[in-house]
């Protein structure tokens, strides 16, 4: 599946829209990983513990998008976008989506 945030494909053409794909994952905090986040704050520097957490939320994201994708015959998804929204303290939505469609070389 070939993912794009713009709204065309060098040298493809879409040949079918399908419509609007999404994929979405809601992730809580964790106590033990907030306590070693909160040293890491006093310490200064990357907080790795929220990274992973949110790397981990975005890639279940996109393979729901793809995968929703998928089962639309869709070959590509273009114009994708990825937000995030806080939904309760402590947790948070990553939501990605975009056009699912069919393309193919242009001759």
């Amino acid at each position: 599946m070939l993912i794009t945030t713009t709204e065309s494909i060098s040298n493809h053409k879409v040949i079918e829209t399908y419509g609007i794909v999404r994929g979405s994952s809601v992730r809580a905090r964790n106590i033990g990983k907030d306590i070693l986040a909160i040293f890491r704050m006093i310490a200064g520097g990357e907080v790795s513990e929220y990274s992973k957490l949110l790397n981990e939320s975005r890639d279940q994201a996109l393979q729901r998008m793809v995968d929703s994708a998928t089962k639309l015959n869709a070959n590509a998804i273009i114009s994708t976008r990825i937000v995030t929204s806080t939904v309760a303290s402590g947790a948070a939505e990553i939501l990605c989506y975009g056009t699912a469609v069919k393309i193919e070389l242009e001759n």
